[in-house]
């Protein structure tokens, strides 16, 4: 049995980003993204760090490594409220994966197929 490829934090990064993005309804990469950002960015849910560790299909100290990251890079904010945190993208975090993604793309290409291997990636991020 083939061993499963080794994932980083850049990638685990890229994974939780992406999602953010995705959950955001927008395309990555349409025209004037940047200026539409702003009315955008404040109304977003965002999602929980579970969520997070579900999308990383990581443990609990993964997910803690990869938020800590996130943040120091000023690419996601993490809220607590009422003891529930809520993990939300910054300008910062969509314009570096709209800047990126191919980059990743091809750096990363076994681990994003098999991260996607049973689900739908966005439709920006298919390989």
């Amino acid at each position: 049995m083939p061993s499963r490829p080794y994932k980083d934090l850049v990638i685990y990064g890229c994974f939780v980003l992406n999602r953010l993005v995705a959950g955001l309804g927008i395309d990555l990469y349409q025209e004037n993204l940047e200026v539409k950002l702003d009315a955008i960015l404040p109304r977003q849910a965002g999602i929980s760090k579970e969520e997070v560790k579900r999308e990383i299909k990581s443990n609990h100290f993964m997910t803690e490594r990869v938020l800590e990251a996130l943040v120091r890079d000023a690419y996601v904010t993490v809220e607590q409220v009422e003891g529930h945190y809520r993990v939300r993208i910054t300008k910062e975090g969509v314009l570096h994966i709209r800047k990126y993604n191919e980059f990743y793309l091809k750096i990363y290409q076994e681990q994003i197929r098999d991260h996607y291997r049973f689900t739908k990636p966005p439709f920006w991020l298919r390989p």
